[in-house]
């Protein structure tokens, strides 16, 4: 757990790969409890301390995560996310490379929630949802290519979905197709970049995560 930005109102910090943002049946200590623990040991304060989950990162991804450290901040929050009014920048590196450099994909996606899979179609089918995002192209090697992708609608597993129809699976994300896992057991997607209003000060807020320390991130990533 990274803190990067910190104020009254919020904190963003960067999760690891393999951490939960709140607490699951697993029973594993989540990311939340330790930004909690972080906050009480920083400002030495006594009892309980407040912090507001208002999105989560799916287990195996890495990246940004934003909390809110008052009630006002969570809720106001919590309807900018509804709103679409944060807007979140994620890089993922995939098997391949696109045909178009960049491109939006429409998809209708059905969750398997016994498989906690998501399987995605060309047309509307029964029980789907609508599932939109851009990508773009911003590295490519020889056997990997990273992309920028910007989601427009928040559906499960939805990037890991899309772009494993389209012949693209995530590096490391064996539900979805990859060849093999990763040696961190993570997927090769990270929340890279979050902007938006301040939900308190109304000032604009931009973070940026820094990169997994691997060297095919390192090749890869725009210099």
């Amino acid at each position: 757990m990274r803190p990067l930005y910190e104020d009254n109102h919020i904190i963003i910090v960067y999760k690891e790969v393999g951490e939960i943002v709140q607490g699951d049946k697993t029973g594993d200590k989540p990311l939340s409890e330790t930004v909690k623990e972080w906050i009480k040991a920083k400002y030495n304060k006594p009892g309980n301390v407040f912090l507001g989950v208002v999105h989560r990162l799916d287990r195996p991804v890495a990246g940004l995560v934003i909390f809110g450290r008052t009630s006002k901040a969570t809720s106001r929050l919590n309807k900018m996310f509804r709103d679409g009014d944060v807007h979140k920048t994620y890089w993922a590196i995939v098997q391949g490379c696109p045909k178009e450099p960049q491109a939006e994909l429409v998809s209708w996606i059905v969750r398997n929630e016994k498989m906690n899979k998501s399987f995605a179609y060309d047309r509307e089918v029964p029980n789907s949802k609508k599932a939109i995002l851009t990508y773009k192209l911003i590295g490519k090697g020889d056997n990997y290519s990273l992309l920028e992708i910007n989601l427009k609608t928040g559906r499960h597993h939805q990037i890991r979905c899309q772009l494993s129809h389209i012949g693209l699976p995530i590096k490391g994300d064996l539900k979805y197709g990859a060849r093999r896992s990763n040696p961190d057991g993570g997927i090769s997607l990270i929340s890279h970049k979050v902007e938006f209003v301040h939900p308190v000060s109304h000032k604009p807020i931009s973070v940026v995560s820094p990169l997994p320390d691997d060297n095919l991130w390192k090749a890869l990533a725009p210099k």
